[in-house]
């Protein structure tokens, strides 16, 4: 049973980078900023990333389920979200995104846990959010989190989880694992209820391409540092599907020789089930395809 820690979904982008708005085109393009960016694959034509079009590449990949993220940058998609929630709440686990305001309870206990874009607050010091850890905690909600770049909030990540031991604290991008400093996340994974998942490390090894074999030493290391049991695999589609299939952004793990068959099932499912809490789902039947 494969989990997919880490994708995204929007209806319609409406978020922002550096206060400047990022709108969805045509042909997976968006206006990012003023820059237009291949935000998805080109066969995306409207400009919506919706669940069913998800769902049809999870079940062509074998995938059972998955944790709906949210970034900054689409804008909030807590309404689709929900909507996504009331249809396939049996496969997904979803997030509210955290925008720097306070949320109110009855809205958080809709979803399966809160996002936070730690790179992208205006006030970076994370110990200025502590009452959205402590909301998280009280309503038994996980904490999806993209920290800063290296070692700006590893030091307050550490106190908040010490200071709310039984919160789940999930942290994205593999610590960015390109980044000086990546180290010092991956070690946050330490403390009992704090887990790694690897949304986005196809990305940040863009330049070296499949089958990363520089993720997988990095995999590796971060066993070292934390255990197979506290690392979870994440794909961040839709973005990086315009390098590479979401097949593919799997089965470099799946087939690579570095990884034992404990290690792969532990990384690809089994440690997501548990700290997500999902129930035992169907494994989609394999379809062999055209070329083979």
């Amino acid at each position: 049973m494969i989990i997919d820690a880490h994708v995204h979904l929007w209806d319609r982008q409406q978020g922002m980078v550096d206060h400047r708005p990022v709108v969805a085109l045509t042909g997976g393009r968006s206006d990012f900023g003023g820059e237009i960016r291949q935000m998805m694959p080109p066969y995306m034509l409207d400009g919506r990333n919706t669940a069913k079009m998800l769902l049809a590449n999870m079940d062509y990949a074998q995938v059972s389920g998955c944790v709906v993220t949210q970034e900054a940058i689409d804008g909030s998609q807590d309404a689709y979200l929900l909507d996504c929630k009331r249809q396939y709440g049996d496969r997904m686990k979803v997030c509210c995104l955290y925008q720097e305001k306070p949320l109110e309870d009855e809205w958080v206990r809709q979803f399966d846990g809160i996002k936070i874009c730690g790179g992208r607050l205006s006030n970076p010091d994370l110990m200025q959010h502590e009452a959205v850890f402590a909301q998280a905690g009280r309503l038994g909600k996980f904490i999806s989190i993209d920290l800063a770049e290296g070692t700006l909030q590893t030091d307050a990540m550490q106190q908040l989880a010490e200071q709310f031991p039984r919160l789940k604290i999930a942290i994205g991008h593999f610590g960015m694992v390109t980044v000086p400093g990546w180290e010092k996340q991956i070690e946050l994974a330490r403390n009992p209820q704090v887990f790694i998942e690897t949304g986005g490390i196809t990305w940040l090894f863009h330049q070296e391409y499949y089958p990363y074999p520089s993720a997988i030493k990095a995999i590796r290391r971060a066993i070292e540092i934390c255990g197979i049991h506290k690392l979870m695999w994440g794909s961040d589609y839709p973005r990086t599907m315009t390098a590479i299939t979401y097949l593919m952004s799997r089965d470099f793990i799946e087939k690579s020789a570095e990884l034992t068959e404990a290690e792969k099932a532990k990384l690809l499912g089994e440690n997501a089930r548990e700290f997500y809490g999902f129930p035992q789902l169907e494994v989609p039947p394999r379809i062999r395809n055209m070329v083979e």
